[in-house]
């Protein structure tokens, strides 16, 4: 029976292995149904990613495009060093640590539109943001809307990095220790202790009647991806 099983498993994969070559391949060939598809079937976990990753939720939209972006003017260079999916991740991984370094550069310079007043009726000041709010739920609201999982994901966002992405991509993504210890560029006992630290830290945030701090994170973590993901 074990047997039996085994010889299951390995007949899936390597159905997988096939299934994904050929989708590669029509990839590289510029196959926009292949695009299409890649598109639907990556665009709303991609999304998910970015909007806990990403320094400014409100830019998850636009940095989940320049992700398909990228992955259209780079699939010619993918040899298939990793799986199509840990690929795309690692991508996105590295859009999200360009936002987090312009953000650091650029965003505090700016007056936060939360601090920029105008007047409303009446002659009542109010801020600026609460003028601009879209009533309309994004994809990712949608999903996010039981009350446990709102303060999950509001504990999540204090936890420090590297802890927080570690975090997101083995708990809430599923990924394995191997494909998170690639994605970030670091070997298994770093992923581990990460994730470790990181637990305990999300633990004390959520446990704690008040604010918690965290443990330190080391300086400012950034995915070694190079000029491209490869």
């Amino acid at each position: 029976m074990q047997a039996d099983l085994t010889m299951g498993n390995l007949a899936s994969a390597l159905t997988l292995q096939s299934d994904e070559a050929a989708l590669i391949a029509e990839l590289r060939a510029g196959s926009e149904e292949a695009f299409s598809w890649l598109i639907a079937r990556y665009h709303q976990p991609i999304y998910s990613l970015l909007a806990r990753t990403a320094h400014d939720r409100d830019d998850a939209a636009d940095l989940t495009q320049e992700v398909f972006v990228k992955v259209f003017r780079g699939v010619g260079n993918f040899h298939g060093e990793s799986s199509l999916r840990t690929w795309i991740y690692r991508i996105a991984l590295r859009e999200a640590s360009n936002q987090r370094r312009w953000w650091m550069r650029h965003k505090q310079q700016e007056i936060p539109i939360e601090q920029e007043m105008t007047e409303g009726r009446c002659g009542m000041p109010v801020r600026l943001k609460e003028m601009l709010v879209d009533p309309s739920e994004s994809p990712y609201e949608m999903v996010v809307h039981a009350e446990n999982r709102a303060r999950v994901e509001t504990a999540l966002k204090q936890v420090p990095e590297p802890f927080r992405t570690t975090l997101i991509l083995r708990d809430i993504e599923g990924f394995v220790y191997e494909e998170v210890a690639e994605m970030q560029g670091v070997n298994l006992g770093t992923v581990k202790s990460r994730l470790v630290r990181g637990r305990a830290c999300l633990k004390t945030i959520l446990t704690a009647p008040a604010a918690s701090v965290c443990p330190p994170a080391p300086a400012a973590f950034e995915v070694p991806l190079g000029e491209e993901a490869q």
